[in-house]
């Protein structure tokens, strides 16, 4: 709590994982762990109140939410995979993954792979990297 008596938010993924119950917090970990493996260069950050992964750019946000797990890979990963993702609830750049199945960990694998191959190659285009 911050000196106004408000919820302060999570400074970090740990943070951010460490306020849900054990198995939310597997569920996020999951996430986590197959983000690192496939974008082992991407810097853990906190952008608008929601754990992320970044290199150039930021590649993908997540959450958890009541009913499910937002996965926010942008919306080129949304076009990307549109087929793969027909069976999951999604918008121009998230998918929701329900909260009482298994994570797809193997679609936010490829997901991810996507989007770093697309941040470095936009990097190489504006001269960064």
């Amino acid at each position: 709590m911050d000196s106004r008596g408000l919820r302060k938010a999570p400074q970090s993924i740990d943070e951010y994982i460490g306020t849900f119950p054990k198995d939310i917090q597997s569920k996020l970990e999951s996430i986590r762990k197959a983000v690192k493996e496939e974008a082992p260069d991407a810097q853990e950050v906190m952008s608008y109140g929601m754990p992320a992964f970044k290199l150039n750019k930021v590649l993908v946000y997540f959450v958890a939410q009541k009913k499910h797990i937002g996965f926010y890979p942008t919306a080129s990963g949304i076009s990307a995979f549109k087929e793969e993702l027909s069976q999951f609830k999604h918008s121009k750049g998230a998918v929701q993954f329900p909260i009482d199945e298994p994570v797809p960990l193997e679609l936010v694998r490829k997901m991810v792979k996507f989007r770093v191959k697309e941040d470095m190659a936009k990097a190489k285009r504006e001269g960064r990297k």
